[in-house]
Order: C-alpha cells, then structure tokens, then sequence
C-alpha cells in the first residue's frame, strides 16, 4: 500500500491539493494519506480536519519522502531535492513552459503527471484542473474588476438621475472567458465578446453576452481540433486589432483571457488601446502570468497608468476564493488517481495505452514523455490530403451548401405572394381566411424564433409545445361532429397533441432539473 503525501505549497499560494472532504476517497483507493502540518490554513481546512478526515499529520520532510506526493503547483529546485527516489509527483508542472521543471525531474528518476495536461475531451473533463481553474478565475476576474470600477454594472434609473450600464469586453471565450461573460451579464452589464472559434458565438449569446465576429476570408479562419484556439492568421490579427481598438474607447472593463497551449500568450491590447480608454476603465489581464494579452501589464501588479486606466495582471485569482478552489482542485485528483489506481489497491500504474495517461505523464522513471502525440477532439472533420477542407459544418462526402442567388430568392417571394392572392381570390369560404391565419401565424412564428439563440431553442420549445393545446380543444369540438371520418381525425389530433404537450413539459422538467442543488460533493 503506497503513502499519498499533501505537501504545504510556497507562501502566497492558499489552494491545496487535498481537502477533508477527498481524504476519505484517497483512502478509498487504498492509500495512506499523510498531511504537512499547516498545508490547509490558507484554505481554512486545519489540521484537526484532515485527522477527522483519516489523513495523518506530518511534518514536511515526511510528507515530500511519499512514494506519491500530490502539489498545486510546479515543485521548486529545493522541493525536487526533497522528494524520493524514484517517486511520483502530481501536480500543475507547465511543462512546455517550464523544460527546466521537466529535466530537473528526469535527473532524479521521478515519475511526473502534469495535471495541466488533461486532453480536453469528455471522458477527462471530471480531471480537467484547467477548466476548474479557469472558471473560477474568470468569475474572479469580473469581482475583481467591479471592486476597481466602484461604479454600477447594472442600468439604473432614479429620481437623482439614469446611470447608464457597464459595458465589458471580454477577449476570448474559453471556460474562463464564458465565466467571467456569465458574472458580468448576472450583475447588468453590456457584455461583449471575442474569439477566433465562431463555433463559440452560441455559447456566448445563451449566457447574455454579444459575439463580435471578425470577419476575415476563408482560408484565413481557424478550427480548434483539441479544445483550444489556435495561433491566428495575419488577416485575422489585422480585424481584431482593429475591433480591439474601436472597443476599447467605447467600453468599461476589458477582461482578457486568451492563451495558445505551449507558448506565450498573444498581445492583444496594444499601449494606443490603453491610452484611448476613459479614466475610472479597468483591464483584468487574465494572461499576465504567461506574457500578458495586454501592453503594460505586469505579473501580479496593479498597474494605474497616466490617464487613470487600472491594468491588474493578477496571477492569483483561484487562490482568492481558496476553498472552492481546492475543493474542485482536490476532486480533479481524485477522479485522476481513479483512473490510475484501477485495483483500488493502493497502487498506482500508468498504462500508455489510454490517451489519457498518456498524455499527463511528462516523465516516468527519468524518462522524458513530453510531449505527447497530438490528440484530436475536434468534431469539425479534418481535411483529407490532396483535397480543400470541407466547410465547417458540412457533412463528410456531401457537397458544401450554395447560397441562393438573389433573383431565386425573389421568384420564390413572387410565387408565393402570387400562390396566396390566388388562394385568396378563387377559393370557396372560410378557406381564405383560415389560410390567410395559417400564413401569418408562420411568418410571426419564424421571425420570432429565429432570434432566439440556437442554444435556448430546445426549452423555448418544450414550454412553446403547450400551444397544442389549441389544437386539443379544436379536435375535442370536432369529435362531436356526426362523421366517422372527422371523428377519428379528431381523436388522432387530440391523442397527437395531448403527448406534444405532456412530452414538452416533461422535458422542461428535466432540464429545469440540471440546474437544482443536489447533494453537496
């Protein structure tokens, strides 16, 4: 049975890697747990905690000698020296960032899984530290940006006067970047959004915020195939350049969030961008610790420039709400070490056949694995040698979808129009007039719905359903007439409609379910 030990980190850093809530689970695996003395205070688990939770306490030399040691972040040159031959560390090691991390590593024969290397797809988003991470920090982000605003977000009106809403420009729509577009919207503001991934634009517009497309040609478009944007085209570079810089004297805050695994984060706000907000603005750089999306921005600083714009480039923003972030930090390891501890035996074994565990293991036994074969998650197919990429969204073998030229367009109307004043004229009564209604009521109910977020259709839907109770009442009139014919046309519609309407309703259910506190994990 190996020893799991939970190290304290460095000063500054308040998350930890278990909390009393995991222990036990840790224990379920078949491994013995062992605290250091203080490594919860900054997430307020003490000590007394961890025991009642089954873990042991430590002192830190005890703990780092652990065949498996479990870390928030990357272990220093000092930390590396105290761990055990031949030990494994678990932890967010950075390791395209950090190669000095990875060979340090390998020349103590350590085995090293680097959680910020989960592939993103949905068997490991239950161990995606990334994600956890990245969602609380863009949440953060918005708290963070309302306390330097010190003004509403929301619209009000008032008998002193209208105080007009906070308007947000949120570069990037990853999982940090929704969050943060999500806690704006909640609190009232004006949220817009960027992205290269147009497969985005729907997620942004269900949580309130507006999709800023930049429009570039084709073949200058990007296609995430493993869950992240990509380094963009010059063309692209160009137009968001230029829509960063006409948001940027329009808008509030500005909470960038934008990073390409493996390098540098790009610059996105240039110093011109900055200089042309007005005083009282506010810049989250949710980037700065990787080289920063924003000119001027310092790791960790808050920076107020000469016109009176406040760049915060914090690097901490999951450590400030410390116990839900090692909490969901905690439970991202232990869904790891589920996989990892198949037996629950206590033993832990890599099996490089899972793409999984293929692709968080950096080093093993001194050997460096890093990096990983690619791994595709890309629902978009992709292109196949010797041919041009099928457009996004076309189906595999099938021709791309031609837009219809605009004299097709108008012989359409025309016919229509001509279809409906013939109806109109030449049929016998009341056909005109209830084909006249059925018209109407398609054109309303077209340019309703379709400016309804495509997300939102599937609840709109379910609860829109219950209008078939009009066609229940109808056939329930026409059941009464002396026709076997129309009779059984009516039962037909009214057994139809009645399971429209119950299904829709049991859908909403269903949904409104999802979203209900449950048990606490």
């Amino acid at each position: 049975m190996n020893r799991i030990g939970i190290v304290a980190e460095a000063p500054g850093e308040t998350r930890v890697a278990a909390t009393p809530t995991t222990v036990p689970k840790l224990i379920a695996l078949g491994y013995d747990v062992v605290v250091e003395a203080g490594a919860g205070a900054g997430s307020s688990f003490s000590d007394a905690a961890f025991a009642q939770a089954g873990a042991t306490i430590v002192d830190g030399a005890t703990a780092w000698a652990s065949p498996i040691v479990l870390k928030v972040n990357a272990p220093t040159p000092a930390e590396i020296d105290r761990l055990a031959d031949g030990a494994t560390i678990v932890a967010t090691l950075s390791p395209a960032l950090r190669p000095d991390v990875v060979e340090a590593l390998a020349t103590r024969g350590i085995t090293a899984i680097a959680l910020d290397a989960v592939p993103r797809i949905s068997r490991a988003q239950s161990m995606d530290v990334l994600s956890s991470m990245a969602n609380i920090a863009g949440y953060r982000a918005v708290v963070e940006a309302a306390h330097e605003f010190g003004r509403f977000f929301t619209g009000q009106v008032t008998a002193a006067g209208k105080v007009p809403p906070a308007k947000v420009l949120v570069a990037g729509a990853g999982v940090a970047g929704l969050a943060a577009i999500g806690a704006a919207s909640s609190l009232g503001a004006i949220v817009r959004a960027t992205d290269p991934r147009p497969e985005v634009a729907d997620q942004v517009a269900s949580i309130g915020g507006e999709y800023l497309e930049v429009v570039v040609p084709e073949e200058a478009k990007q296609v995430s195939s493993d869950g992240y944007a990509k380094a963009t085209s010059e063309a692209y570079d160009r137009r968001a350049a230029e829509i960063y810089s006409e948001q940027a004297a329009d808008v509030d805050i500005i909470i960038t969030t934008a990073l390409i695994p493996g390098r540098l984060a790009p610059r996105l706000i240039t110093a011109a961008d900055v200089a042309s907000m007005r005083p009282g603005s506010v810049i989250v750089d949710m980037a700065a610790g990787q080289g920063g999306n924003v000119e001027g921005s310092v790791a960790g600083e808050r920076i107020v420039t000469d016109n009176g714009v406040t760049i915060l480039g914090y690097t901490d923003l999951p450590g400030r709400l410390p116990q839900q972030a090692s909490q969901l930090f905690a439970t991202n390891l232990v869904n790891l070490l589920k996989l990892l501890t198949p037996g629950k035996d206590g033993e832990l074994t890599l099996d490089f056949d899972d793409v999984v565990q293929r692709t968080v293991t950096v080093v093993q036994d001194g050997a460096v694995t890093w990096p990983p074969p690619p791994v595709q998650v890309s629902a978009a197919p992709a292109p196949t040698k010797g041919t041009d990429a099928a457009p996004a969204g076309a189906a595999a073998g099938t021709a791309a979808k031609r837009p219809m030229s605009t004299a097709a367009r108008t012989g359409l109307i025309a016919g229509g129009i001509a279809a409906l004043f013939a109806i109109c004229a030449f049929a016998p009564p009341p056909l005109p007039q209830h084909f006249l209604v059925l018209t109407l009521a398609i054109v309303v109910g077209f340019y309703v719905i379709g400016h309804v977020a495509h997300a939102l259709h599937t609840p709109l839907m379910s609860v829109t359903n219950a209008i078939s109770g009009i066609i229940v009442v109808g056939a329930m009139v026409q059941i009464t007439v002396p026709d076997l014919t129309v009779q059984i046309l009516a039962a037909v519609a009214v057994l139809l409609a009645s399971i429209n309407i119950f299904g829709g309703f049991a859908v909403t259910r269903r949904m409104l379910a999802m979203f209900q506190k449950g048990e606490t994990r």
